[in-house]
């Protein structure tokens, strides 16, 4: 995809209410997308998850249109067990599902979410492919942790961690049913966290890159610290993505990087709709939308 189709300011993939989107590219040569859907009841009672794919980054369709019968590929009360509980906050129903995340890894796809005050799961597509089947993929039918938002690294060493919160990471086993460890906090060595949610970490230009969503001023922004080495130390976290909060990021057939966007305050250019935004990392590795100085 060429830098002349997407500008580096956000640009909105495709009109449909959307938070928190994750991107990745599958062993077809297609781009999945996933994220929080359920408007307007996403602070109240949800439970689908949907999966777009693109040939292109440009154009996006639905993974699954079976009209009356079904277009998501995971729903916790069809398929769920420890999910489905519906809590009360401050007197009125609460269960949503919030933040799942696509990745391929292993042979076939993976989904992480969170439902609040439940946990974090873990989906495995048994088809290998993106529409699934999606089972529960954890030991026991249980959440991974009791904490919010949820993320998978694979090292070059094949081996696999699972993320989420404020930066919790941890080992885990072989077949990816449990922690292989207990969770520990990755920091940046100038705050507590890196963000106080929406954690996301890759590797690239050999340093591991931490990313997390924090609010500042009333402003959602993606910050990101590095470091040399998986557990740290990681450096001083930075303003990588303005406005870009929640988001994560991700290499093109090209071998461009793209952050995901979606808006989640009254300054983003625009609201609650899936994006993305060029960025390249400058002289001292540090990511920057292509064109912001």
């Amino acid at each position: 995809m060429g830098q002349q189709q997407l500008e580096a300011a956000p640009r909105i993939l495709f009109d449909y209410p959307l938070r928190d989107p994750s991107i990745c590219l599958g062993h077809d040569g297609y781009y999945y997308l996933t994220g929080t859907t359920g408007s307007p009841d996403w602070w109240a009672v949800t439970g689908d998850l949907q999966i777009w794919k693109s040939p292109d980054l440009l154009e996006w369709t639905s993974v699954i249109t079976e009209p009356r019968k079904r277009s998501t590929v995971w729903n916790i009360d069809r398929d769920g067990t420890w999910q489905r509980e519906i809590r009360l906050r401050d007197g009125a129903p609460f269960r949503p599902l919030w933040a799942p995340e696509i990745h391929y890894m292993k042979g076939t796809y993976w989904l992480t979410y969170c439902v609040p005050c439940l946990g974090n799961g873990l989906l495995r597509s048994v088809s290998g492919l993106a529409e699934g089947p999606y089972v529960d993929h954890i030991q026991g039918e249980a959440p991974l942790s009791p904490f919010i938002d949820a993320s998978l690294f694979k090292d070059e060493d094949g081996q696999v961690y699972f993320l989420c919160d404020n930066g919790r990471i941890a080992r885990m086993n072989e077949d990816m049913t449990a922690l292989a460890e207990e969770l520990r906090v990755l920091r940046p060595a100038n705050a507590e966290h890196v963000g106080f949610e929406g954690t996301f970490l890759f590797k690239a230009h050999g340093r591991y890159h931490l990313a997390g969503a924090e609010f500042v001023d009333g402003d959602y922004h993606c910050y990101v610290a590095s470091s040399e080495q998986l557990y740290g130390p990681y450096g001083d976290r930075y303003l990588a993505v303005p406005h870009g909060g929640h988001n994560m990021f991700f290499q093109d057939k090209q071998g461009a990087w793209w952050s995901t966007f979606f808006g989640n305050s009254a300054n983003a250019p625009f609201r609650e709709r899936p994006g993305l935004v060029s960025v390249a990392f400058d002289e001292r590795l540090r990511i920057r939308p292509i064109g912001v100085e």
